[in-house]
């Protein structure tokens, strides 16, 4: 098991940390930012227990998701989380997770924040395979993932119960052959 701290250009992908409690909350409990997450909206109570628990997770332990702070480089603040769970019966399996700050969306974040954890993902820890697994309503995400490589497998239809109601789900996967050509084709 290992701490995490990734950089991008633009971006450090770490531990959450206390000092992270305000700008986390901000987000955590904006219904838009939570309308599509298999979480709802949060107190800071709820928040800083959050924290805590995940502080103290490292990467590596079978079946277990451990969410990672998002921090723009530039300012030093807390702009999303993202989550890595390794597969409980394959740990060359991974499944992954993103959220992004309505105050931060659409200027690259995620796409970068996924970009490194792909890169962590495939090229330290020799994954096989990353899944996602998006609400089918959660366009702006399921574009992403496309526009990374990802490959659609499922669409699972009123397969949970949430928020109230019945949603469906998209599966997207990428394998670490598909990755190395992704990166082949981006170098000519």
């Amino acid at each position: 098991m290992e701490v995490l701290r990734l950089k991008t250009p633009r971006l450090i992908i770490r531990h959450l940390q206390h000092r992270d409690l305000a700008d986390f909350h901000v987000y955590r409990s904006n219904p838009d930012v939570t309308k599509y997450q298999g979480f709802d909206v949060i107190t800071v109570e709820q928040a800083k227990k959050f924290i805590d628990e995940n502080s103290t997770k490292n990467y590596g332990k079978a079946g277990e998701w451990v969410q990672y702070g998002i921090e723009y480089i530039e300012t030093g603040k807390l702009i999303g989380d993202c989550a890595i769970k390794l597969d409980a019966y394959d740990t060359r399996i991974a499944e992954i997770g993103i959220t992004i700050s309505h105050l931060d969306q659409k200027k690259g974040f995620a796409k970068e924040a996924m970009l490194g954890i792909l890169n962590f993902l495939f090229e330290n820890k020799n994954i096989h395979r990353v899944v996602e697994i998006v609400d089918a309503e959660n366009i702006a995400s399921i574009n992403m993932l496309k526009s990374l490589g990802f490959r659609q497998e499922g669409y699972f239809i009123e397969n949970i119960f949430f928020k109230g109601k019945w949603g469906s789900e998209y599966q997207f996967a990428m394998l670490k052959r598909e990755w190395d050509n992704i990166k082949k084709q981006q170098q000519q």
